[in-house]
């Protein structure tokens, strides 16, 4: 299902940066909130498009969307898995060394930030999409199948 492999872009590859907060959701938080992406329109509109084709579990977690409501985000357990589309192409997705990961034919690259769970981001496709999990899933990629179909049937790669 998986693989873990360097992986790297080329700075050709690199899109606009757009300033935005980090994602800040705990899974003890009934209430996760989270930052809204703000992605070029066209990106917008693969957003939309991956919205109404999410599950409404993954890895059996009820879908349980954070604060702001926003077609750009949704979420799992209560926080403990969140996604967020259009999200600015990741610094790491620079490092020749970056790891990824293969889920259902869409590659993510890992990133393990401090004091949390996992975050990967899509690559290669028309806009990033980002899932954040819990440190529950710290050595689990499995959600990622869940979420990897609508992403492949909205969001067409970009290579």
């Amino acid at each position: 299902m998986s693989s873990h492999r360097p992986f790297g872009l080329p700075a050709a590859v690199a899109a606009t940066v757009l300033l935005l907060a980090a994602t800040g959701c705990s899974s003890s938080d009934a209430g996760a909130s989270v930052a809204v992406p703000r992605p070029p329109a066209a990106e917008a509109a693969l957003c939309q498009d991956l919205a109404k084709e999410l599950p409404d579990t993954v890895a059996g977690l009820e879908r349980s969307d954070p604060e702001p409501g926003s077609e750009l985000t949704a979420g799992w357990g209560d926080g403990a898995i969140v996604l967020r589309c259009g999200v600015p192409r990741p610094e790491k997705m620079s490092d020749p060394n970056a790891q990824a990961v293969e889920a259902n034919g869409v590659n993510w690259m890992l990133e393990r930030p401090e004091g949390g769970g996992p975050r990967f981001t899509s690559v290669y496709r028309k806009t990033y999409v980002e899932v954040q999990m819990d440190e529950r899933y710290t050595h689990d990629a499995t959600p990622l199948a869940d979420l990897a179909t609508p992403v492949r049937k909205t969001v067409p790669p970009s290579l």
